[in-house]
């Protein structure tokens, strides 16, 4: 379906558009129409051509002036025919199927030359078309980068036959992998392109210091033709070369000893020498050595540019070869490093157990890690809550993006607000500089808020805003930032009980809780024990350099029966510790040092006297645990009648009602 709109300007054809079937062509006086009419009587949009059921359609759209074809003016679509005329203000446009229908009366041998190349008139800008008439030649392979037999240099001059060999000779260098295969090209190209039948590329070892005679340099490549050996240059000419920076013809050189080249028995071969430095930032890094041994065969001037081109295509071929291996070795180092990061970053999320609790909450990680959905994890102080948040974080799609921690507990509300959303400068009294904060450098990464329910009002509901995917402003600032980033929330406290005392927002606990992960302490998965305590043993005996056997039955009968009120964290340290003080090849009791505080399910100090008995009423009972609890918090009674689980005026009649006195100890401190 091939199909022209052949365009007219006065008495003149002035362009040729070409009808693309599947492409609606539209016709008006904007510039985002295909053809373009410049006349105040042409409206914006005027009219546009399309192929349907095999027929070109021409559709006038509701113009201000009308399109025509031939004399009659076209309501809704037209179907055109090959030969007429579309007639849009001044232009005419001749709709065929074949070009020479649109010139009848021009003779044949100048229809295709106008239809290509026809002039337009002064003012042929009124009408641009956005498509090329014709394309005369099609190629994939400039003819400048062939190796031809030379059939044509008769009829090409010199210096265009050697630019089309130098322009080869380039772009062959410039795609050779090392620097002994850019030595033999370039050598083939001299041979090739100059009047010499042996040649060499010698460059100066890196160690080197000074000016290097020939016997200095170090021969990467040769190559000769006509049964020819290449002999090294002389010690003279090298020094010569590599001084000057400049490059050297020499001609009847035969009883020259200083400039020919001598074979071991220091016969003289060389009739002509050319010798070329390569050099790179000003410092010559070796030289292009060619020489002729035939007398009818004698290098001339143009030969020298020839070499001395070549010899800086070599210097910078060399030198882009350096640059790829000094980058490579850099991006294998960085490769190392990040895959080392990696690893680490994957040993300290890896979670240690196998215990079907924790089975559990790999489970639990694996099901919430590809999901987007918020994760609330529970669990008491020092359970690894942050190892749980680092395990979902790698096992997600965001595992290449940052993970960010923050722990809410340990900041007023002021500096928390400026840490999750950053501050500008001056924004309050010590900002001296604009920061970002943990949700930005979160961004398409993970963000962990570790002590949730310690986070003040305010905040929680700044923060609950940018959860439900709101932008936020940094304190003091007035700019909008939008972030993408997966929040992770941790806590030990009982939200649900925060929620009925009004301290915890009731919408931001249900947005927190898409997902919840509970870690069980470890007290509750006693199989465990030995396992993290031998991974926690492997870990510092790399770290401290010891060589420790393992623990002893005892240390090992007292690791599990011990409660670990510090849960993970404080068996990590207890390891720590014993590591560093072990006095034996093995772990022992001594070197454990477990302390007697209660767990989190227990109140105060465990009593010495739990493990023996010993007659006593309930009201002895009672009354030594409240004195112990009451030492325990150094007789702070809030705290006390929080432990004890009863309220402050119970606990004040009770320490009436046993005489409890606080210690001299405790008096004198207080």
């Amino acid at each position: 379906m091939l199909a022209y709109l052949v365009i007219r300007e006065g008495s003149k054809w002035t362009d040729v558009f070409r009808l693309v079937e599947g492409r609606t062509v539209t016709i008006g006086r904007a510039p985002t129409n295909q053809i373009v009419i410049k006349d105040e009587r042409c409206s914006r949009h005027h009219a546009e051509i399309f192929l349907s059921e095999r027929e070109w359609i021409l559709r006038d759209l509701d113009s201000r002036n009308g399109t025509l074809v031939g004399e009659q003016r076209v309501i809704g679509d037209h179907t055109l025919s090959a030969g007429e005329i579309v007639r849009i203000a001044h232009a005419q446009m001749a709709f065929v199927h074949d070009l020479s229908e649109a010139f009848p009366d021009t003779p044949a041998d100048q229809k295709q030359e106008e239809t290509v190349l026809g002039e337009a008139d002064d003012d042929d800008d009124v009408l641009e078309s956005h498509e090329p008439t014709t394309i005369t030649h099609r190629k994939g392979q400039t003819r400048f980068l062939e190796r031809r037999s030379g059939d044509d240099e008769g009829s090409t001059p010199k210096v265009g036959q050697a630019a089309t060999k130098l322009c080869r000779i380039a772009f062959e260098l410039a795609n050779e992998p090392d620097t002994i295969s850019v030595a033999n090209r370039a050598l083939e190209g001299l041979l090739d392109g100059t009047h010499v039948n042996a040649g060499a590329v010698l460059l100066v070892p890196r160690d080197f210091h000074g000016v290097p005679a020939g016997n200095d340099l170090e021969v990467i490549a040769s190559l000769s033709k006509d049964d020819v050996k290449y002999h090294r240059v002389s010690n003279f000419l090298a020094m010569m070369v590599m001084r000057e920076g400049e490059a050297v013809l020499a001609r009847n050189v035969e009883g020259d000893s200083t400039l020919g080249s001598r074979d071991s028995q220091g016969e003289i071969h060389a009739t002509s020498v050319l010798c070329a430095p390569i050099r790179q930032d000003g410092k010559v890094v070796g030289l292009v050595h060619m020489y002729s041994t035939k007398t009818e065969l004698v290098p001339d001037p143009d030969d020298l540019e020839f070499s001395l081109a070549v010899a800086d295509n070599v210097a910078l071929a060399l030198k882009t070869l350096e640059r790829q291996q000094e980058l490579a070795e850099n991006l294998n180092v960085t490769q190392g490093e990040v895959k080392q990061l990696r690893r680490q970053l994957g040993a300290a999320s890896e979670i240690v157990g196998t215990s079907p609790l924790m089975f559990q909450v790999q489970q639990e990680v694996s099901r919430a890690a590809p999901s987007r959905a918020t994760i609330l994890i529970r669990g008491e102080s020092g359970v690894g809550k942050e190892l749980v948040a680092r395990s979902v974080h790698y096992a997600s799609p965001r595992k290449k993006g940052p993970f960010v921690c923050l722990n809410c507990a340990a900041l007023s509300e002021t500096l928390l607000e400026s840490e999750l959303f950053g501050h500008e400068r001056g924004a309050f009294t010590g900002a001296t500089d604009r920061k970002i904060g943990k949700f930005e450098a979160a961004d398409q990464g993970t963000l962990m808020l570790d002590e949730i329910g310690e986070m003040s009002p305010t905040i929680q509901a700044k923060f609950l805003r940018v959860l439900e995917g709101h932008p936020f402003e940094r304190v003091g600032g007035s700019n909008a930032i939008k972030v993408d980033v997966r929040v992770i929330a941790a806590t030990n406290r009982d939200l649900e009980k925060a929620v009925a005392e009004g301290t915890f927002r009731r919408d931001l606990y249900f947005r927190l809780r898409v997902v919840e992960i509970t870690v069980p302490p470890l007290r509750k998965r006693p199989e465990d024990i030995i396992e993290i305590a031998q991974h926690f043993l492997q870990s510092y005996m790399a770290d401290s350099g010891r060589k420790l056997l393992g623990f002893t039955a005892e240390a090992r009968d007292q690791l599990q029966q011990y409660r670990w009120p510090g849960n993970v964290r404080e068996l990590k340290n207890v390891v720590e510790r014993a590591v560093v003080l072990a006095r034996a090849d093995y772990v022992d009791v001594d070197d454990l040092n477990l302390s007697n505080l209660a767990t989190a399910g227990d109140s105060a100090i465990i009593p010495a006297t739990l493990n023996t008995y010993e007659p006593m009423t309930l009201a002895e009972v009672e009354r030594r645990h409240i004195l112990a609890t009451l030492r325990q918090t150094s007789w702070n009674k809030s705290r006390t009648a929080r432990t004890l689980g009863i309220e402050r005026s119970t606990l004040d009649r009770k320490i009436r009602r046993y005489g409890l006195v606080p210690d001299v100890d405790t008096v004198r401190e207080s």
